[in-house]
């Protein structure tokens, strides 16, 4: 399986929608999944991820299916915090205090359980990565690999050759695949981002019985330089 993870175009947030520039992005992106093909799309049940995902969904005449525990709303209540500098609320990765915290040893020898240090006992922190976990594990089940914990393997309980879309958000989407690729969220968040409409994909093979999804792309801005759009860098 392969599973492609799209963060929606340049957003409007109030009303949730695209700039006519996300749009752009949308009919790239679709153009560019769309000559893989896609055999499902899921979107997060925020407007302006289902519009970045409706041109792929009309080139491959896949339906869009609604993932509502993907929607950033969710996320941004757990994973954001008043940054003193600023003194606005914004992702706790923008935040200086909480990008030292995250990258301190001792953060980062808790592994999976960073949310437990002492420092972020005030925060919110730890019941997010829950559900997410959780939803994450149930969502993967449900294409047909069985996530281990313990161990940070995937049994493959029913694999596939499928190519499945997942658009959503950045907040999230960090979130999301530092649970699914089983890395510490301190490391991800502070270390990589996910750019407007970009594509990451992430491979589920089989070997040996097990599987070990690998990230083979990140953030990847390809379909935008070849319509000439605006890219990140």
């Amino acid at each position: 399986m392969i599973l492609y993870y799209v963060r929606h175009g340049d957003p409007i947030y109030e009303p949730d929608s695209l700039t006519p520039l996300g749009q752009r992005q949308a009919e790239a992106v679709g153009r560019r999944l769309g000559t893989r093909g896609l055999n499902r799309i899921y979107a997060s049940s925020s407007n302006r991820a289902i519009l970045t995902a409706t041109p792929a969904s009309e080139i491959t005449q896949k339906p869009i299916e609604i993932l509502d525990w993907c929607n950033e709303q969710y996320t941004a209540r757990s994973m954001m915090d008043i940054d003193p500098k600023t003194g606005t609320y914004t992702w706790c990765f923008n935040i200086d205090h909480h990008r030292r915290l995250f990258n301190r040893a001792d953060v980062r020898a808790l592994g999976m359980q960073w949310y437990r240090h002492e420092a972020f006992a005030a925060l919110p922190f730890e019941k997010e990565v829950l559900r997410v976990e959780r939803e994450a594990d149930a969502f993967l089940l449900s294409l047909g690999y069985r996530h281990d914990r313990e161990s940070c393997l995937y049994e493959p309980v029913a694999p596939t050759n499928e190519r499945i879309a997942l658009f959503a958000h950045q907040g999230f989407g960090l979130l999301f695949l530092s649970v699914l690729l089983d890395i510490p969220y301190p490391l991800l968040c502070t270390h990589t981002d996910i750019t407007r409409s970009s594509v990451s994909v992430i491979e589920f093979i089989p070997r040996d019985g097990i599987v070990i999804p690998r990230m083979i792309s990140m953030s990847n801005e390809g379909h935008l330089y070849k319509e000439n759009l605006p890219t990140f860098i």
